[in-house]
């Protein structure tokens, strides 16, 4: 079991880092609260409204889709250590989810409620931009992703996965790292032994 007070501290320098003063991340140490997932677990499931922002202390999440017609999964985003984690569409809105956000590795967040993000939005500019922030993320991702599949090579997306997640080969099956890239597991297999040559 994690500390939580580590655990807090991880957090705040997290915020910090974003240009958040320590005395307005203060305002919302009652909020945070510490959870473990195990593997499988849903953080959020489909038709469920997303009522609580994550971050990522160790583990890993993916959201991800069912096709209604085959029963197939697709990836669509993977959160690692040290990231926000949410269904972002859902979560902004309040409506119902599209999609489901699964626990693909025993893993801890800390998660804070929509209302009181909204109750320290109210208290402090620097929440609101903290707000924005996360907002921004959301669309550049959603874009990223858009654009990666229209204008980039299976292989400069898998070059962009690893940037931004690493460690992921060591707890995620290559199916479900496929899935995400849009591609087969021997296509990917091919690249990463290509990369490895070079």
């Amino acid at each position: 079991m994690l500390d939580e007070t580590t655990e807090m501290e991880l957090l705040r320098a997290a915020m910090c880092s974003t240009g958040m003063k320590t005395e307005a991340f203060d305002l919302s140490l009652p909020h945070w609260k510490l959870k473990q997932y195990k593997k499988g677990e849903f953080y959020n499931e489909y038709k469920n409204v997303c009522k609580h922002l994550g971050f990522v202390i160790s583990g890993v999440f993916r959201i991800y889709r069912v096709n209604e017609n085959t029963g197939e999964e697709k990836n669509m985003l993977f959160f690692t250590d040290h990231q926000f984690v949410t269904s972002f569409t859902s979560f902004f809105s309040q409506t119902a989810c599209e999609y489901y956000t699964e626990a693909m590795t025993d893993s801890y967040i800390l998660y804070i409620h929509i209302d009181h993000l909204n109750g320290l939005y109210g208290q402090s500019h620097q929440w609101e931009r903290f707000g924005r922030m996360i907002a921004e993320t959301a669309f550049h991702e959603v874009m990223r992703s858009t654009e990666g599949f229209l204008f980039k090579t299976p292989e400069d997306r898998y070059r962009d996965m690893m940037e931004k997640h690493p460690n992921i080969f060591n707890s995620v099956p290559l199916y479900h790292i496929a899935s995400y890239l849009g591609i087969r597991g021997p296509s990917l297999s091919r690249i990463r032994k290509r990369l490895v040559g070079k």
